[in-house]
């Protein structure tokens, strides 16, 4: 295959540098922002996980709303039973709005019709032209990813990583907060005690499922994949040390940092599936560019300039 010198200069090279810093940022795999995609309720045989009237939501359709978020916002949500139902009771609602509107027709308006028109069109637009200007699975080979991480390595930068056991206390709706408090303060002080054993308080009273039973190691993680009121503590926290109480949306955090890794340059290695992705993805934007060009060219294209302008004049 070609290599990097037939790619679009050095401003291209910048984009995919961009674009491989974010994704080392904030994991593999992961997107700084996702939406879930709105669709009407599918009848399923699989059993109810929630059920708002007539309507229901399995588990089928839980882990398929699941599996359109960013994997660590999925990993939290599975773990975090208030922001799990929170984005249930979401949903159940879209569910609710789209059976409201269609038992009005909505969907049958004029104006309606004219958007659905236009997103249909938008929708096979992009998936043919997807087809039509697809990379060839060999693309890029090891010399054009090697020239692609040289040229943008002084922007790859693997963030600080943090390593974090944690015991969890959730706060539900309804239930006595200060309970809550006064245990989640009780379990801190005993973690914070000299040769504590913080894994086996994890086991016993954590109710973080998902990391309890590893003695609430979390494993390590940069700083955006946790909640927004961790991160102040973990910056400013000495490895070995344990938190007070903290207080987040879903309830109360103590917190052992284990480890901290310093932000450092990516290797290839480390990067090599996301700047894979990346080239591939500005060589098929180089490519449908092409083919959309050709369709227009010049030699078949003809504009009427009389009706050109009598087109663009003002209506009377």
């Amino acid at each position: 295959m070609t290599n990097l010198n037939k790619l679009a200069g050095i401003s291209a090279l910048a984009l995919v540098a961009g674009a491989i810093a974010l994704v080392v940022a904030f994991g593999p795999g992961s997107r700084p922002y996702a939406s879930v995609q709105s669709a009407a309720p599918v009848a399923s045989a699989a059993p109810a996980v929630a059920t708002l009237g007539s309507l229901q939501l399995s588990g089928d359709e839980l882990n398929t709303l699941l599996d359109g978020l960013p994997e660590g916002s999925r990993e939290q949500l599975r773990s975090n039973r208030g922001a799990l139902e929170g984005l249930i009771r979401g949903r159940l609602a879209e569910m609710a709005l789209l059976e409201q509107a269609e038992a009005q027709g909505w969907q049958e308006r004029p104006d309606i019709q004219q958007m659905t028109d236009a997103a249909v069109e938008q929708i096979v637009l992009r998936t043919y032209l997807q087809s039509v200007s697809e990379v060839p699975d060999d693309y890029p080979d090891e010399q054009t990813l090697q020239l692609a991480y040289d040229g943008a390595k002084d922007k790859l930068q693997t963030p600080a990583l943090y390593r974090v056991s944690q015991v969890f206390l959730a706060v539900e709706a309804g239930s006595d907060e200060g309970q809550v408090r006064k245990k989640a303060i009780d379990i801190a002080r005993r973690a914070q005690a000299t040769n504590t054993d913080f894994a086996a308080l994890a086991k016993e009273h954590s109710e973080d499922h998902s990391t309890a039973q590893r003695g609430g190691d979390s494993g390590l993680q940069p700083l955006q994949q946790y909640v927004p009121a961790m991160r102040q503590i973990l910056t400013q926290q000495q490895v070995g040390a344990v938190s007070d109480p903290l207080r987040s949306e879903a309830g109360y955090h103590i917190l052992k940092l284990t480890e901290r890794q310093p932000a450092r340059p990516a290797t290839l290695a480390e990067v090599r599936e996301q700047l894979r992705q990346a080239l591939r993805a500005q060589r098929q934007e180089q490519v449908a560019k092409a083919y959309m060009e050709g369709l227009v060219s010049s030699s078949t294209l003809s504009i009427d300039g009389a009706q050109l302008s009598q087109a663009l004049e003002p209506a009377q």
